[in-house]
């Protein structure tokens, strides 16, 4: 389980590394403009703190994958974070229009890749627990 958080952790040090694209991507200076300016700022406030939660959720993994696997403490922070990412899970599948994606090849695939990807984390994190 050890090497399974390790590689949780690279992928959520990456994850959050891709929310500082966003900007650009969804084109955040022209589409945020009619908001008022404490919405746009929280917009852009919001996704640093979740980039950088889930920075630091991959560096706990990275950094201490022996503690959460054999200890009280980090079977328990294990299942805090399955259960985040299992929320995370039900809002990919219920949460999102399926306008958005549907019919669409990349977006189709990124929504699915999402899915295994969150799922991936859920299980990791809940099967620590269970252990």
């Amino acid at each position: 389980m050890e090497t399974q958080l390790r590689i949780v952790g690279a992928l959520l040090v990456g994850l959050a590394l891709l929310h500082a694209g966003f900007p650009r991507y969804f084109n955040w200076a022209g589409e945020l403009q009619p908001l008022r300016l404490i919405n746009r700022q929280m917009v852009y406030v919001h996704t640093l703190f979740i980039a950088l939660t889930v920075l630091l959720m991959g560096l706990l993994c990275l950094s201490s994958a022996a503690d959460l696997v054999h200890t009280h403490l980090g079977r328990v922070v294990a299942l805090g974070l399955g259960l985040f990412w299992l929320v995370r899970l039900v809002v990919q599948l219920v949460g999102y229009s399926a306008e958005l994606w549907r019919g669409k090849r990349f977006e189709t695939t990124v929504h699915a890749a999402f899915i295994v990807l969150w799922s991936y984390l859920t299980g990791v994190f809940l099967l620590v627990f269970w252990r």
